[in-house]
Formats: structure tokens, C-alpha cells, sequence
């Protein structure tokens, strides 16, 4: 019911939510418009916008308590302060309900006092939103904003006149007086002429290289090669609610062809998102590398298991040096193509999208003027309802469980221009790969999630960058196997069959099931286009063959160690280069097991409703902290009544720890954006007298526990002096890799007193880490031997054989024997760094053994909780 913008009445309250003014985004849009190059310094320095991550979640907290009131939610209406700052929020805000206004500029909040009128009404700060209340409806929403810390300004009211009036009582005068037509009026249609430029072709037939050459070559090449160095320093398990992320597998390769996230944390419907892009292409054709970008996106997202295609939205963010010739010209044969064909034609609908329009640099050398463009190009962003994140497809196949299928969607044209491969071999090439059939890509999409549905589809990986070869090589390295195929029925041409970028996917089916899959791909019409070409060998070796004859015979090893190469040598250059070396050098042992879970739980069966009892369990958060929600909910899924706490509740003196049973410290990722966060988190605690008192008579207490995940690890070890039973803590400090690691990692549960952890002693289980700072330092006269000598040690990291170990990426900030979690002398009091409530169901993992039901082993540790709550 909050989705559509409200009315507003007359005298509205007009708020600005979110951060100060400031000497920035001013100038930002004429800038966009300009060729580097082209704009002057001042202009571009004014251009220049800063984000500010923290304060969007304050807003956006502030946010979430208003919605979360129902029919009684004070937002009417709400904008987001983007370009043009202000003076286009605000306007837009009071025009959509038919209304004027009446502000003052020296309401809004200004970090900058020298500023001009102008650049108070015009500046781009981010992390800010205007909206609009009733009167009566601001002491509520006050009290939201001083909980989150969130600042606010009253700017003026809502008028029943269609007029915009902006005073400033600093100069005593009214610096906008305008009718509302005057300023939202609609400007005329802006025509442009172009004429279409012939491209340069060059023929890629002549070049001479072996296939394993032009393997490597494509394997190493950005597109194509692994991006773990970019993914692992993002945190992906944020909210708990991420079913589907890059890593596939459980020697966890980046190669998902979707993101898929859940709902809510009971249920199993959920969300998809998958991306397509083909900018090369339209260094030949626009229209072409727009149709692809389409194509790619369908294909991405069809791993997700999609009711029907007409569900899926796409975004479109379209980059073109328009004003150069030709290139407008290039820019409305894509469009067209996309937006008058193609997307009807499938049924897919565009509500969304951006654009820039000056992609090109220019700069004088030597007296001589040079320029850079760039082609045209189209990024697509494809979303769609998930009816069940547990169907979602990917690349990882089974040794010996079925064939191989490519559905070939370019029906054999096999055209290389502007692939990966011509790149690789400094040609453009001639014809490109393009959208052959509108109606077989939507016909091969309703197919393939029928085959899902049914539970007939073991594989799913799409052919786009690096062509067919990548794509297979893709699923053996996140499988961990050899494969053996046969091109026979691909043409004549080898190199153009293995590494052209027509649409299509490779598929893995059982071999009981494969008549049943040929049958209904020929039902749709497309029986000549699904191809068997080989299978999957336990073996490391990945052998093409056409006709009996060897064609490529390639260890899986080198292969994966040059598709890694790239990324190795930009992690090596930008983090701690040993800790670089060590993941590397781990794709050198076949005999890695990968992911080994070994679940040891003596427990008895979870109790989680005695008598109607809910223990009252603080959710504990201060700035920074993001990940409250999912441990809530793990909580809440025990039998304890989740209770959201802000410091700035405990700081006021709303709330009392003395409420609780217990309290929760959450992870997040900063506080104030200084290195040590949860430290200063404690010192909050620590150098208050009346907040210090608060904890420690809950400390005090024998009836409480507390549990300090991430941030609030570092809280928890911050607070030894005040914690009892911790002496033997250690501090956390910067990971040995110099770098936030976001990955699944091992741990063990070790033989301590923690009562989160009883019963599970012996266990190794994979757990979200995410985190900057993870690593156990010990001060002087103490040591991690000592710490495990006096079972502190809850958990510790292991690698994929289950050995304690220091070697990254296994332990992933460096921790001394391994250490990742720390408990009290008598157990209420546990400190880790991995993120179990993020994992509590076996759907937030990106891998985990088929044989787990829905909860997964960590929810173990919050049952205990409740049981030791209850029972004692």
C-alpha cells in the first residue's frame, strides 16, 4: 500500500531527510553532457559527488519505521534528491500532487555556511530525500529521526497555488518566485540529424593460431577471466537474504550466470536479477550488440526458476558519444532495435532505465587533436519474481550423470566479429553474432523452466564472452572435472564453433531424462537447434574432438590457472601479495575436497515454545551496524522475542538492558568510517557512566548471555574489562590480505564452555565471512596458545581438509592457530567474527550438501540459546 505517491494537502510539511548541504554535485548534469576534455577544471571539480554510505542507512532506517506503521505511516509522498539537487526534488515532489510551495532556503541543512543561494538550492549532496507530512504527523517522526541520528529539516509547506516560492531570510529577499508551469513545463522535442558511417571489417579467417593458443588468449582475457579479486572484497550475504551469488560450488568459482534473493526468511519465493551487455559489437553493429545485451540478459536470468517471461522487467543503461558522426545514427538503430522490435516481440517491457550520452575524450598532443570513443553501449539489467530459490541453475555438472547439450540459438552462423576471440588476435572481424529468432529465444526460455520445474536440468550455463569453449571450461573449473566433447555437428569450422558468441547455453541433463528433454525442445520448434556434444569425465583433462580426431587436449589445471592469472596479478599488485600467492597456488591440488561439512550435534531435538514463553533477546545496534535483520530473524526463529535496540535508545534511557535476557551485537561496516569500528562502538559504552553501569550490572547478572558477531566481535573484545571470564580475549585487528574478505570459509566448533555451541563440539561447517578486520592479535603476556589452553577458543578456522589453518584464503584474516571465535570462563559470552545468522538456512548458502533439509547446522546455535534461556 506505500507503493504509489500520495496526495498533499495544503500546509503539508515539506522535509528534507538525510545529510548537510555541501560545495558538491554543483554543475554535475552540464558536465555528463560534455566530452572530456572538452569542460573546464572549476566545472569539473564542482561536478565531483561523494557518497556516503552511512547516512543513506540512517535515512533509510528512518524509512523503514515509517512504512513498518501500516495505514498509520506519516510519508504522503517521498522523493530521492538526485540530479539537480533541491531545486528538482523538491519542485517534482509538490507538482506531483497538483500542489505549489513555499520554502526557505536557509532551512536546509548546510555544512558550508559561504555558500551561495544557488548552491544551497542546486548542490547534488547525496543521501538525501524530500518528503512531505502532516503537521500533527511530526513529533512522531522526529522521535524516528533522533533514534536513527538521522538529520532533518523542516523546508516549508505544501500551497494550494501552483507556485514555487523560495525565500532567504540571510539576504532578506525571495530568490525564486515561479508559476509551476514555468518550471515543469514541457520543453519542445530536441532534434538531432546523423548519417550512418560505413565500419571497418577485418576477417579473422586468415589468422594463424593453434586452438590452444587462442584458448589461452581468451581465457586470460578480462571479459572472460576470473573476477574473484573484485568479488571476494564485497559483501554478499548482507541481510541474510541472498540464496544466489557469483560463487558456484564448493570450491566456490565465480562463475553464477544470476543473483537470486529470497522474499522473506521463512518462505522460498524470491527474486532474480541477471545482466547482458555486448558493447564490442557495435563497433560493427549497434543494433546487433543491443539485440545481444538483450539476449545475454534473458539467457542469464533463465537459470532462475521464472513463472513466465512476460515477468521479467528490464533496465536499460544506454552510453554513446551521440553527438559524433555517426554515432547518433548508431544509437537510433539500437534503440529501435530494442525498444520497437525486439523487447515486444519477447514480450519484455522497459519501465526503467539511464543514459549518458558524451562517451568520448579529447585531448591535444603534440599539436595534433585526438580523440576516444566509445561504441555505443547498451547494459541490461534483468529482474523477475522467483517462484522458488531452491531451482535456481548453475553451472556445476556431475562426472557421469548425463550428456552434455548446447542449445545453439545462432543456428550455426557461428560469426566471430567483435568477439572475444578477434580481440585477442587485434582484428575486429567481419559479421558479429546477433539475435537470429525473436520467437525461438522466448520459446527456448519457456522450455527451459519447464525442464527446471520438473526437476530435468542438472546444469545451466549460458554462451556469451569467450564463446563456447569458456563456457564449458566455466563448468569444469567450479566442478572440478575433466570433459570430454565432440564438435561434430557445430560445422566445418572449429575455431568459429568454439569460440563464437551466438546466443545459447550448454546444459546438463540425466541420461534417463534426455528423451523427455529432446521431446519437449522439439515441441517448441527447436529440435535442430540442441545439439548433444559430449560428456562429463571424472578426469582432469578437457579434450575436443570432431570426427574421431583430437582437436584440443588441455590439463583443467592450466586452464584454470590462466583463467585465474588476470585476477591473481591484480590482487597481488592491490592486497598483501603472499596472501595473493597462497589462493592461487591452491588451484594446484587436485586432491582439494572442496566445502567438507561434518555436522556433530548431541543435541536433543529444539524446543521452541514452552508454555508461551518468548525471552525478551535485545537486537543491539549502533552506526555502521547492517546486519540486524537477519539476526532477528534467527532469533526469532528460536522462540525469543526480537527486539530492535539502538544505542541511541540506551544512551536516552528508553530502554534498559535490564528488559533482557540477552544481547545480540550486530556486524555492519563502519563506525564513523574510522579503522577499528566496534572499539568505537565500546568507547561509546565505556566513557558514558550511565551506559558503562547499564552493562555491567547486565554483565553482572547470571541469568543473561550476549553474543558479538563482526562489529560487534570487536565490541565484545573491546569491553574484556568490564566482561567477566575474558582475559585471555584477544583484540581484532586488520586481515593479513589488507582487504574485507567476503567469502564462505570453514570453521570448527572446538570443546569450549559457550552456550551457543553446545552439543556441536567436532563440527566443521561453511559460514559467511565478511569483514575487515578479523584478525586475533594478542597483547603482551598473552597468546593464542594460552587462549586455547583456557578453552576461550569457541571456533577456529580450518581448510577444506578440517586442519587448523593459517593459509589464505582458508583462515581469511590471518588469525594465530586459526582463531575466529572467543568465549567467556563460564560460556554466556560468546565473540566471533563469521556471520552464522546469515546462514541459519541452508538457502543463504551458496553451496551446501544436497542432503540438508531447511535449516541449516548453525541454526543449532541459536536453539541452544533458547534452551539455555529456558531450561538452563
Amino acid at each position: 500500500q506505500h507503493v504509489e505517491k500520495g496526495g498533499i494537502p495544503a500546509q503539508a510539511l515539506v522535509i528534507v531527510l538525510g545529510g548537510p548541504a555541501m560545495q558538491i554535485g554543483l554543475g554535475g548534469g552540464a558536465a555528463s553532457s560534455m566530452a572530456s576534455g572538452t569542460s573546464n577544471a572549476e566545472l569539473d571539480f564542482a561536478s565531483v559527488q561523494r557518497a556516503n554510505a552511512e547516512m543513506q542507512r540512517r535515512c533509510q532506517e528512518v524509512i523503514d519505521a515509517c512504512w513498518a506503521l501500516g495505514q498509520a505511516n506519516p510519508i504522503l509522498s517521498i522523493h530521492d534528491v538526485g540530479a539537480g539537487g533541491l531545486s528538482n526534488a523538491v519542485p517534482e515532489l509538490v507538482n506531483d500532487a497538483g500542489r505549489g510551495g513555499h520554502f526557505e532556503l536557509r532551512e536546509v541543512p548546510n555544512d558550508e555556511p559561504g555558500m551561495s543561494p544557488l548552491a544551497i538550492w542546486c548542490n547534488e549532496s547525496q543521501e538525501r530525500y524530500v518528503l512531505a507530512i502532516q503537521p500533527e504527523s511530526l513529533p512522531l517522526f522526529q522521535g524516528f529521526c533522533e533514534r536513527e541520528r538521522c538529520p532533518f529539516a523542516v523546508l516549508g509547506t505544501a500551497t494550494g497555488e501552483r507556485r514555487l516560492v523560495v525565500t532567504d531570510r540571510e539576504f532578506n529577499n525571495t530568490p525564486i518566485d515561479l508559476p509551476m508551469e514555468v518550471l515543469l513545463g514541457k520543453p519542445p522535442l530536441m532534434h538531432r540529424v546523423d548519417h550512418h558511417m560505413e565500419t571497418v571489417q577485418e576477417s579473422v579467417a586468415d589468422v594463424d593460431i593453434s586452438l590452444a593458443d587462442a584458448l589461452h588468449r581468451v581465457l586470460q582475457h578480462p571479459a572472460v577471466a576470473d573476477k574473484s579479486f573484485l568479488i571476494t572484497i564485497g559483501d554478499r550475504t548482507i541481510t541474510g537474504m541472498v540464496a544466489r551469488d557469483q560463487m558456484v560450488g564448493p570450491w566456490q568459482v565465480p562463475v553464477s550466470d544470476v543473483a537470486v534473493t529470497i522474499a522473506d526468511y521463512t518462505g522460498y519465493a524470491g527474486e532474480a536479477m541477471a545482466m547482458g551487455e555486448r558493447t564490442p559489437v557495435a563497433t560493427l553493429d549497434a543494433a546487433a550488440s543491443a539485440r545481444l545485451a538483450v539476449g545475454e540478459a534473458v539467457l542469464n536470468i533463465a537459470a532462475a526458476s521464472i513463472a513466465r517471461i512476460q515477468d521479467i522487467r528490464l533496465s536499460a543503461n544506454w552510453m554513446a558519444a551521440a553527438s559524433w558522426p555517426g554515432e547518433g545514427a548508431a544509437l537510433y538503430d539500437a534503440v529501435r532495435a530494442v525498444g520497437m522490435e525486439l523487447c515486444p516481440a519477447l514480450g519484455l517491457a522497459i519501465p526503467v532505465g539511464k543514459d549518458s550520452m558524451s562517451m568520448r575524450t579529447e585531448w591535444t598532443e603534440n599539436g595534433e587533436k585526438k580523440a576516444v570513443i566509445s561504441p555505443v553501449s547498451l547494459i541490461v539489467t534483468a529482474f523477475a519474481p522467483v517462484t522458488d530459490v531452491r531451482r535456481t541453475l548453475t553451472p556445476q555438472v556431475t562426472p557421469q550423470a548425463g550428456p552434455l547439450l548446447l542449445l545453439d540459438l545462432g543456428r550455426g552462423l557461428n560469426r566471430l566479429g567483435a568477439s572475444i576471440f578477434a580481440q585477442t588476435v587485434n582484428r575486429v572481424g567481419e559479421a558479429p553474432a546477433d539475435v537470429v529468432s525473436a520467437q525461438e529465444l522466448r520459446a527456448a526460455f519457456g522450455v527451459v523452466q519447464s525442464l527446471n520445474r520438473d526437476g530435468l536440468l542438472l546444469a545451466w550455463h549460458d554462451r556469451s564472452d569467450g564463446g563456447l569453449m569458456a563456457t564449458l571450461c566455466e563448468m569444469a573449473f567450479c566442478s572440478r572435472c575433466g570433459l570430454s566433447v565432440d564438435i561434430s555437428a557445430l560445422g566445418t569450422d572449429a575455431r568459429a564453433a568454439l569460440f563464437c558468441e551466438e546466443l545459447g547455453a550448454v546444459m546438463q541433463v540425466a541420461t534417463a531424462s534426455l528423451d523427455e528433454v529432446r521431446k519437449r525442445f522439439a515441441e517448441a520448434g527447436l529440435a535442430d537447434v540442441l545439439h548433444e556434444i559430449g560428456e562429463v569425465e571424472s578426469g582432469e583433462t578437457v579434450r575436443v574432438t570432431r570426427a574421431g580426431q583430437t582437436l584440443l587436449s588441455e590439463s583443467r589445471v592450466t586452464l584454470h590457472r590462466l583463467w585465474s592469472a588476470t585476477s591473481h596479478h591484480i590482487q597481488r599488485l592491490r592486497d598483501n601479495p603472499e596472501c595473493a600467492d597462497q589462493e592461487y597456488a591452491r588451484l594446484l591440488d587436485t586432491r582439494d575436497p572442496g566445502l567438507s561439512p561434518k555436522v556433530v550435534n548431541t543435541n536433543p531435538p529444539p524446543v521452541r515454545k514452552v508454555a508461551g514463553i518468548r525471552p525478551r533477546v535485545a537486537i543491539l545496534r549502533e552506526q555502521g551496524v547492517n546486519g540486524h535483520l537477519e539476526m532477528a530473524a534467527s532469533f526469532d526463529r528460536a522462540g525469543f522475542r526480537s527486539v530492535d535496540v539502538h544505542m541511541s535508545d540506551i544512551v536516552a534511557g528508553r530502554v534498559s538492558l535490564d528488559e533482557f535476557s540477552g544481547f545480540i551485537a550486530c556486524g555492519g561496516f563502519s563506525y564513523g568510517d574510522v579503522l577499528g569500528a566496534g572499539e568505537g562502538w565500546a568507547k561509546g559504552i565505556l566513557f558514558n557512566s550511565a551506559v558503562r553501569r547499564s552493562f555491567e550490572s547486565f554483565f553482572a547478572r547470571p541469568d543473561t548471555f550476549a553474543l558479538g558477531i563482526c562489529n560487534g566481535c570487536q565490541m565484545m573484545s573491546a569491553l574484556q574489562s568490564i566482561v567477566p571470564g575474558t582475559a585471555t580475549w584477544p583484540r581484532f585487528v586488520r586481515n593479513r590480505s589488507e582487504q574485507f574478505e567476503a567469502r564462505l570459509a570453514m570453521v570448527e566448533l572446538m570443546d569450549s564452555p559457550s552456550l551457543f555451541f553446545r552439543g556441536l563440539h567436532g563440527s566443521r561447517l561453511p559460514i559467511a565471512v565478511a569483514h575487515g578486520e578479523g584478525r586475533a592479535e594478542f597483547a603482551p603476556g598473552r597468546s593464542a596458545s594460552r587462549a586455547f589452553a583456557a578453552r576461550a577458543v569457541a571456533a577456529r578456522w580450518v581448510d577444506h581438509y578440517g586442519e587448523p589453518t593459517e593459509l589464505y584464503p582458508f583462515n581469511p584474516n590471518g588469525s594465530p592457530q586459526g582463531i575466529c571465535a572467543v568465549t567467556s570462563e563460564d560460556g554466556r559470552f560468546t565473540a566471533m567474527m563469521p556471520h552464522p545468522e546469515r546462514v541459519h538456512r541452508t538457502v543463504q548458502l551458496s553451496w551446501h550438501p544436497p542432503e540438508w533439509g531447511d535449516e541449516s547446522p548453525w541454526m543449532q546455535m541459536f536453539d541452544n540459546a533458547f534452551a539455555w534461556v529456558t531450561r538452563g
